[in-house]
């Protein structure tokens, strides 16, 4: 999941760098959701695990 966090942010950042503003913005928020949801779920398993 954290990998595809970093690939939707690298295309973000070569589409702003290039002016495509609308791609680049839709990229970063993909990004951006796939972060959270990376986040809950690594929280998630360190509960399990410190049970």
């Amino acid at each position: 999941m954290l990998r595809y966090t970093v690939i939707f942010l690298l295309i973000s950042l070569v589409a702003g760098i290039l002016g495509f503003g609308g791609i680049a913005g839709q990229a970063a928020w993909i990004a951006k959701i796939c972060f959270l949801i990376f986040l809950v779920i690594a929280v998630i398993s360190l509960l399990k695990k410190s049970k």
